[in-house]
């Protein structure tokens, strides 16, 4: 019997060291781990590995098309996830308010003064003193075409900046012939319906969204589908003759028919009418299991010589001044990827809807996709 409890006693002293150890181990390999959750197709192909070779930091990598998938999985708490890079323009504000990220750490920042402080400036009344958000990328949502396509059916002469392609009844019944699709982004959608009928783009009323919704319906028969992110694919296929995206996503598509040589020629334009600009931002959930990680890939990404190389191969203009001049002379000289003059004087800065009013807006977004 004493054998037997001395053996009882030693394995319990056994198995305690082998929990302290794994224990030990699940915080180790915590430290030695980053989750990001970032838009789709929104970085390099070489900048984890870059990052992983430098630190040690493995990096599981995940990837979302809308920002409210993103914001659903915030909501819910305990996402997992260290570092995340959502829209500011709505999305940042009430995330703040909801206090669903960590306070930055800016003394782990060192090259915070790296970003334009323009772009800084413009965010300061979402995000006082810059406390929660680090921009990221930036750009504008616009109207991606096949010029061959398009051309063949409204000829040569017409008029290409504008949103008449989408939202004019007439013009979009003789492009859905080729395909046309829309971002399923209810505030992104009625920005753009509300830039093409002279109607205000910061009127969410019921009143005003009412009239958004019925520029949208009008066209509504036209629209091949709604998707945020399918269009790069379908455009650089020649699959669809005409998108509402993302600058970045259009240049993609170009670039991807451009490399298979299939003779689409894809083009980007900001119509004339306007185009909502946006900005997507890092955070760090208040819930991040590793925010020191989280710190470190920021500050990372802030460095000249690694955000260029995303840039050049995301086709999105960076917030980061200091790494204009490694940008391709290609890419910064593009005025699609970084408009100037008069293009941007049209842009459009998305305001933050109050939950009555996002609530109509997606309302009214269900029956404009289910076309009732």
């Amino acid at each position: 019997m004493k054998r037997f409890a001395t053996g009882l006693k030693a394995t319990g002293i056994k198995t305690a060291i082998l929990a302290t150890l794994a224990a030990s181990s699940l915080v180790a390999n915590a430290q030695d781990e980053l989750h990001v959750y970032n838009w789709s197709d929104y970085i390099a192909e070489d900048t984890i590995q870059r990052f992983e070779d430098e630190t040690g930091i493995n990096v599981v990598y995940d990837v979302y098309d809308s920002n409210e998938v993103l914001e659903a999985k915030l909501l819910a708490g305990n996402s997992g996830y260290d570092l995340a890079f959502p829209t500011a323009r709505p999305f940042v504000d009430r995330h703040i308010k909801a206090k669903l990220y960590a306070p930055l750490d800016k003394a782990q920042l060192s090259r915070l003064g790296n970003i334009d402080t323009d772009i800084l400036h413009s965010l300061s009344d979402i995000d006082p003193g810059n406390q929660y958000a680090v921009p990221y990328m930036w750009g504008t949502t616009g109207i991606g075409i096949n010029l061959t396509k398009v051309k063949a059916i409204l000829g040569d002469d017409f008029p290409l900046d504008t949103w008449s392609l989408i939202f004019d009844p007439a013009i979009a019944e003789k492009l859905s012939e080729c395909g046309i699709s829309l971002m399923d982004d209810p505030n992104e959608v009625f920005k753009a319906a509300q830039a093409y009928s002279h109607s205000d783009t910061n009127d969410y009323s019921t009143q005003g969204l009412n009239k958004a919704a019925e520029t949208v319906n009008a066209a509504r028969p036209f629209i091949r589908y709604f998707h945020s992110s399918q269009y790069i694919n379908d455009l650089a296929n020649g699959d669809i003759c005409v998108a509402h995206g993302y600058s970045g996503d259009v240049l993609q598509a170009r670039d991807r028919a451009a490399e298979a040589n299939n003779g689409v020629e894809i083009a980007y334009l900001v119509p004339k009418e306007g185009a909502v600009v946006w900005t997507d931002v890092m955070v760090v959930p208040a819930d991040a299991p590793n925010p020191s990680a989280a710190h470190q890939f920021i500050n990372f990404l802030l460095r000249p010589d690694v955000i260029a190389p995303i840039t050049n191969f995301v086709a999105y203009a960076n917030a980061n001044k200091a790494a204009t001049e490694l940008v391709d002379e290609a890419i910064r000289n593009d005025p699609g990827i970084y408009p100037s003059g008069e293009k941007l004087k049209s842009l459009i800065a998305i305001k933050t809807p109050s939950d009555r009013e996002a609530r109509t807006m997606t309302r009214l977004w269900t029956r404009v996709k289910t076309g009732q």
